[in-house]
Formats: structure tokens, C-alpha cells, sequence
């Protein structure tokens, strides 16, 4: 859950940035925010020495860590059009079946919920359904009055769907690698790579090559410190997530995640006042989608994995370590958490640089921006931002106990 109010908390800060650029250029600033992140992150938590030596125990790897980053890059422009022709009410709910799609992976490529008895099998099921039925409900209870569609509504269905479709194959490298004992951390190093990489490919085919207003976009200092920052805070429930896909599975952890969709909401409604002029129709719409996204959560979040899911899932982590050359107990252990090795987690002086810098570069935009004039409620700002801070620090430090971020 706490993937989901972290990645929802994302668009506040996007949502700042008004019209005047095109969305490749504010996908792709976000995404320079993401990458600076990403490398943050770890270098803090783990230190570079340590990550660096997790990606050379697996080289082969690194491959699908960056096809996954391109498939992330090529599902979010895929978004981008799908809005366009469709609108977002429409268009989130469809993309966010990308849960039924990485549910069908798991099981078909690393045999999750092989083994399970009937009850945990129907609380899965349940559960992610109960999350899609509830973002379709949330997504038309942000029509208010007829929706309009684009000149090209067929193809905006086809785009969303596609999205869909990209997202949920994305977790197949992120349930091999960690499958294969990779820390998520390691992961996420190479995974952006691929992300910017193919973001700026994309930008620059489809949005006017040197002509983008991204390079526009990169010059407004009061703007692209909002950018960057919600490129930050999703990076936060994207690491939350890539740690659930370890430990829980597809199946698990991406519907939890996806109630992100619920987060979002409260930061539309409450924050900026999107539901302000709903009829009771629209209200009820989102009351009823609430209570069946967080049954839904419930649901799955109770559905423990048993002996038979375990022995199953080990069988896969053996056919992967036949294939690939690995140490099964040693790759055992480390899917399970546990280090091993002896792995030093030392930080050099380049780590504290790497912090020193990012850490800057967020300073001198902070100091540059400007808060643009939208009405919002300072009052739910700060209870959500609560809600945040208490979920990093009780997450975090739960994982670091039981995990020390392994």
C-alpha cells in the first residue's frame, strides 16, 4: 500500500505545471527527475561499490533491466495519446488492467500461485479484480457532465490498452531479476538507464526533434522544480514497489500498488478541488470505488503464500539459476533477503558526492520556483503529507529490519 500512496502523491507536483508544453517535454523532465533520483537512492541506502558488484554477479541482467525501463517509456508515451483521444477518465481505468496482465506472467513464467489452495487463489483473483472494477469507477467519476472524446477515439482505446499491455510485461524482468537474488536497488540502477534513454528517443522522434518545447522546458527554472519533484516522490513509491514485486510477486504486488489510482484522487479532490462541482452521482461514484479499492487491498493483503506456493517458487528459482550458471543457495538466500557473501556496503567518497550533488541540484531549483497560481488547500497538503511521511519512515524502517534493503 505504501507504493500506491507514494506513486498517487506523484501528481501533485506534475499537476502544477500548466499548459504551454507538450506532454513529451513534461514526461521527459520528469523522467531527468526520476533518473537523478534513481541513482540517489541507492547510492544513499546501499553506497555504489555494493551495487556495482550486484550487477556484475549478473551480467545477464543488465539487459532486461534496461528493456524494462524502454517498455516503462514506451507504455507512459503510450498514455500520452491515449489521453489525448479518450481523455484520462476513460484511458486510466483501461491502462490500469496492466495488474491482470502482470497477474497472467507470474503465473504462466514463475509459477506464482502454483501450489496455492483454493481460498489464497480466490483472494488474489478477488482482490485484483475488486481494484479494477473500483479505477473504473474512480475514473468516470472524474466526468462531469457528457465526455468528450478526440478525433480519433479508436485509436486512443488502442493506445490505452496498449499501455496496459507494456506495464504489465514490464514486471517480467523485475520478477526475473529478482527471482534471481538482483537487490532492487541494483535493479532500478540499470532500469533507468533504459528509461531516459528511450524517453529521449522518443521526445526527440515524435515531438520535433531540437525544435521540442522540452529544451524550452528545461530552461524554466520556476517550473521544472515541480517536474523534478514529482520525478522524485515516484521514484520513492516506485522503489516501495519494486521491493513488493520481490517479496510478494506479481500477482500481489502490483494490484496493491495500483491503488495509487485512490491516492491520486484524494490529491485531485481534496487538495485541488477537482470533485468540487460533482453531482451526488460522481460523489457516490468515488465513495463506492474507494470502499472497493481498499477491499480489494484487503483481499490480497491477506492472502498469505503457502508451503506448496513456496516449494513452487523455488522450483522456478532453480530452472533459473540451471540456466543461467547461479549458486542456488546462495541465490536463495538472497531472494529470500538475506545477505550473503560478505557484501560490503562501504561508502566511498564518490557516494557522498553523488548525494552532495543531487541534493544541490534540488536546492538551486527549489529556490527558483514558483508556486503557480492554482487554488489549493494547504489544510489536506499537509494531512497528506503526513500520511506520507509516516508511511516512508514505518515502511522504511520495517524493510531496512527484515531486509537492510536486500
Amino acid at each position: 500500500m505504501t507504493a500506491g500512496v507514494w506513486l498517487g502523491a506523484a501528481e501533485a507536483p506534475t499537476k502544477l505545471v500548466t499548459a504551454g508544453f507538450s506532454p513529451f517535454a513534461i514526461s521527459l523532465c520528469m523522467v531527468a527527475g526520476v533518473f537523478t533520483a534513481r541513482w540517489t537512492f541507492p547510492t544513499l541506502l546501499k553506497g555504489t561499490g555494493y551495487v556495482f558488484r550486484d550487477l556484475m554477479a549478473r551480467k545477464h541482467l543488465l539487459v532486461w533491466a534496461i528493456l524494462a525501463g524502454a517498455l516503462w517509456a514506451v507504455a507512459n508515451t503510450l498514455t500520452v495519446f491515449a489521453i489525448r483521444d479518450v481523455g484520462l477518465a476513460i484511458a486510466f481505468p483501461m491502462w490500469n488492467t496492466n495488474s491482470l496482465v502482470g497477474l497472467f506472467w507470474g503465473r504462466v513464467l514463475f509459477r506464482e500461485l502454483q501450489g496455492a489452495d483454493g481460498k489464497t487463489t480466490t483472494k488474489v483473483i478477488l482482490g485484483t479484480t475488486c481494484i479494477i472494477i473500483a479505477a473504473i469507477m474512480l475514473g468516470f467519476s472524474t466526468i462531469h457532465g457528457a465526455t468528450s472524446t478526440g478525433h480519433n477515439a479508436l485509436g486512443g482505446v488502442l493506445a490505452a490498452i496498449g499501455a496496459s499491455l507494456m506495464w504489465g510485461t514490464m514486471y517480467v524482468p523485475y520478477r526475473k531479476a529478482y527471482l534471481s537474488g538482483m537487490n532492487p536497488l541494483s535493479f532500478v540502477t540499470a532500469f533507468t538507464v533504459g528509461e531516459l534513454f528511450t524517453m529521449f528517443a522518443l521526445t526527440w522522434t515524435l515531438d520535433g526533434g531540437r525544435h521540442s518545447s522540452a529544451f524550452t522546458l528545461a530552461q524554466s527554472g520556476p517550473l521544472l522544480f515541480w517536474l523534478f519533484l514529482g520525478g522524485f516522490v515516484w521514484v520513492i513509491g516506485d522503489l516501495f514497489q519494486q521491493f513488493a514485486t520481490k517479496y510478494l510477486g506479481i500477482g500481489r504486488g502490483i494490484p496493491l500498488s495500483n491503488t495509487n489510482q485512490l491516492w491520486g484522487l484524494a490529491w485531485g479532490a481534496l487538495v485541488f478541488g477537482e470533485l468540487r462541482n460533482a453531482d451526488g452521482q460522481h460523489k457516490a461514484l468515488v465513495i463506492a470505488g474507494s470502499l472497493i479499492m481498499i477491499l480489494g487491498a484487503l483481499f490480497i493483503s491477506t492472502a498469505k503464500a503457502s508451503i506448496g506456493e513456496h516449494t513452487s517458487r523455488n522450483k522456478a528459482l532453480e530452472r533459473e539459476c540451471d540456466r543461467y550458471g547461479l549458486d542456488y543457495r546462495e541465490t536463495l538466500l538472497a531472494q529470500a533477503g538475506d545477505e550473503f557473501s560478505g557484501r560490503e556496503e562501504k561508502r566511498r567518497w564518490w557516494d557522498y558526492l553523488i548525494v552532495a550533488v543531487a541534493t544541490g541540484f534540488f536546492i538551486f531549483l527549489a529556490v527558483r520556483a514558483v508556486v503557480p497560481p492554482l487554488e489549493m488547500s494547504f489544510r489536506w497538503m499537509a494531512a497528506l503529507g503526513v500520511v506520507l511521511v509516516v508511511s516512508l519512515i514505518a515502511a522504511g524502517l520495517r524493510l531496512r529490519r527484515e531486509t537492510r534493503f536486500s
